[in-house]
């Protein structure tokens, strides 16, 4: 999921130097007996009651709100991972940053769960025949004004993924569990133009052979991440 140019653009910095003000080791992280597909399955038929912890973004550009969608991807390995993407290097905007496939709603998009479907399979190669969706959760707006819901599924193991080069540059999985466990969400603080922004951080490193490469988690997709944690621990 990408996002247009501020209006007024945030200074130049690498997220990984702002300190890390606190991480919520007091907060217990989902059982793995919630994350198997059944769990999900059944958390989705039946919602908890629960409340999104991030929703809204403060606003730092004036454009005009627009409707979008991302797919949050569970590969049904022998446990749960989450597929995620890395942006072009070369793209003007947000390059290299870690994100869910999707995008911005197409006119021809029957609903949100259409674009993020569309969406992963035009960004990463993923055809809907491998796709299970499960359900959806509230909408994040994000600073540049995107109103984007996220679409939750699980994809069956066999997809031979197609990253399209003009947008990602690589494709990952990191493990669900990791993911929501709150002793691996980082909380953050900036200053910019006499405001106070605040976001969350995931990092991880692969321990599979040959990936040893830090995965930097954070902002929007991280907000959306925290909100399925509380959801699943709700």
């Amino acid at each position: 999921m990408s996002s247009t140019p501020f209006t007024k653009p945030l200074p130049a910095f690498d997220p990984r130097s702002i300190p890390v003000i606190g991480i919520d080791t007091h907060l217990s992280g989902v059982p793995a007996e919630a994350l198997t597909p059944q769990a999900l399955r059944q958390r989705f038929r039946h919602p908890p009651f629960w409340t999104p912890e991030h929703s809204v973004e403060k606003k730092f550009s004036n454009r005009e709100p627009a409707l979008a969608a991302v797919l949050i991807p569970l590969v049904m390995r022998d446990e749960l991972t989450l597929l995620l993407t890395e942006r072009a290097g070369h793209m003007t905007t947000h390059a290299g940053q870690v994100a869910f496939p999707g995008g911005k709603t197409d006119a021809t998009d029957h609903d949100a769960v259409d674009t993020a479907l569309r969406e992963a399979h035009e960004e990463i190669g993923l055809i809907r025949e491998h796709v299970e969706v499960l359900g959806i959760l509230p909408t994040y707006v994000t600073g540049t004004a995107f109103i984007i819901t996220p679409v939750v599924a699980l994809v069956q193991p066999g997809f031979v993924l197609q990253p399209n080069p003009a947008e990602v540059a690589d494709v990952f999985e990191v493990p669900l569990r990791y993911l929501m466990n709150p002793a691996n969400h980082q909380r953050h603080e900036f200053e910019f133009d006499g405001s106070t922004r605040q976001w969350l951080s995931m990092p991880y490193t692969g321990t599979d052979v040959g990936d040893s490469k830090e995965r930097y988690i954070w902002g929007a997709t991280a907000g959306m991440l925290r909100n399925l944690y509380r959801f699943l621990s709700a």
